[in-house]
């Protein structure tokens, strides 16, 4: 998230930045994006006295005065919705607010990235000083921002950014660069206090489909991830094509009209069948599903509610068969992973399934026959808990993952670092995909490698 032409000026404004950080030390390491800092405080205030835990714990929640000082604003711009949190180091949720955009979903069938990153731009002051206002804090009282830098759309995730560090800057307040994927991760341990290192993560959404294990905070491994379209995408496609009401986004109304058809009427083939890895595929699903609507002449433009009888069936029986095949090349995937995973970390008791995705009813039942058969506890956040990106943010200050404040006459129009396409762990060897279809759009190095190289630096 750095500016490379101003690091001189950069490093001096964080040097007269120290009186907010006493006894801090300061680590210079070099970055494939250039220079980047970190502010390490050497008295370790976020840690308790006497503490039976390590700063990569859930347990930290606890007992510490200190810790309960920390107060970091999380802002979100990744893909369609703009949102804002603020939370305190024990994980006292103090407000979240946030922007729609299911209208410009329903009028668009999906997201249209220019018109996204518009109704971020007209939102995003107000989200943030709603989220600042319900928290009755202003920013002097912040003790840093945390901001989704990748992966999801350029074009939205520059919103985020530009709000951040002009944040940052006016306040001299320190920057914490959020993994979307791994913020869906993370936010369960803000909830489900038992969770701790290692464990499974199945992480489902419009964009992503991803199996890793979390070893550490900031340590994954990629057992599995999509190499076309995600599961969220082929519900909101179906959803489409169907004419069913966007505004909610299409998991949910596919999830509510597979329910009053049956799953086994229409043969739709499970993806990658021949493929013996934890890799996903829904290309070819959606366009299973695509012939077989066309072949019942089904028109979208029909609201579902005006049907007949028998035309409702019609499209209730693709719904749940679409969605039968779709869970079960989760199921099998998943369930690969789980065994690879026990050869990495036989210790692991929880399988986290997060995303949008995960809210839907269906797919968590089936998930979790599908852990506990392994012996494994399901794990799922609420819906709509939009703090991830803060608690992430402080997750990760905890531990000096922080870039100091920028500085306060940043232009506005300045190159800022975003990720569109960021993976989170490195690739498990027997996970690599030979597929063809697999995406070779430039990818950034994940943050798995990125944090343990600059650990390597620092050591």
């Amino acid at each position: 998230m750095l500016l490379l032409p101003r690091t001189t000026y950069f490093l001096s404004r964080f040097l007269l930045s120290f009186p907010k950080y006493p006894a801090a030390a300061v680590f210079l390491r070099p970055s494939h994006l250039g220079f980047r800092f970190s502010a390490l405080n050497l008295h370790s205030p976020i840690k308790s006295r006497g503490s039976r835990f390590s700063t990569s714990t859930p347990a930290m929640r606890e007992g510490s005065g200190d810790r309960d000082d920390l107060v970091i604003l999380g802002i979100e711009t990744s893909c369609d919705d703009t949102a804002a949190a603020v939370v305190r180091g024990n994980g006292e949720i103090l407000s979240q607010v946030v922007a729609s955009q299911a209208d410009l979903l329903a009028q668009y069938g999906g997201v249209a990235p220019k018109m996204a990153e518009e109704a971020h731009s007209r939102v995003i002051d107000q989200v943030v000083q709603e989220a600042l206002d319900k928290a009755k804090l202003h920013e002097k009282d912040l003790t840093a921002v945390a901001v989704t830098i990748g992966p999801g759309l350029s074009l939205c995730l520059r919103v985020g950014v530009q709000k951040a560090r002009e944040i940052a800057g006016k306040f001299q307040l320190p920057i914490v660069g959020v993994h979307h994927m791994e913020a869906h991760a993370l936010v369960t341990r803000l909830i489900e206090r038992e969770l701790q290192f290692p464990f499974m993560a199945l992480l489902i959404s419009g964009g992503h489909n991803l199996l890793v294990l979390a070893c550490d905070l900031g340590h994954y491994i990629q057992l599995g991830t999509t190499i076309d379209d995600a599961i969220g995408e082929a519900y909101d496609k179906t959803a489409k094509w169907l004419g069913l009401d966007m505004r909610r986004s299409g998991g949910p109304a596919v999830e509510e009209l597979a329910r009053e058809g049956d799953p086994e009427s229409i043969k739709f083939s499970i993806p990658m069948k021949q493929h013996d890895d934890c890799n996903f595929s829904y290309a070819g699903l959606k366009t299973q599903v695509r012939r077989e609507i066309s072949s019942k002449n089904i028109n979208a433009d029909t609201p579902i509610d005006s049907l007949t009888n028998e035309d409702r069936r019609t499209r209730a029986d693709i719904a749940a068969s679409f969605q039968r095949v779709a869970v079960l090349h989760l199921e099998e995937r998943c369930a690969r992973a789980i065994e690879w995973a026990f050869k990495i970390k036989p210790s692991i008791k929880y399988l986290v399934v997060a995303g949008g995705v995960a809210s839907n009813q269906y797919v968590r039942t089936r998930l979790d026959h599908v852990a506990k058969k392994r012996g494994l506890q399901l794990l799922c956040p609420p819906p709509g808990l939009w703090v991830m990106i803060a608690w992430t943010g402080i997750e990760h200050f905890c531990l000096g993952r922080f870039e100091p404040p920028p500085p306060p006459d940043e232009l506005k129009d300045a190159w800022f670092d975003v990720r569109p396409r960021w993976p989170l762990g490195e690739e498990y060897a027997e996970g690599r995909s030979e597929a063809r279809s697999m995406r070779k759009a430039r990818i950034y190095p994940s943050l798995t490698s990125l944090i343990q190289g600059a650990a390597k630096e620092q050591g």
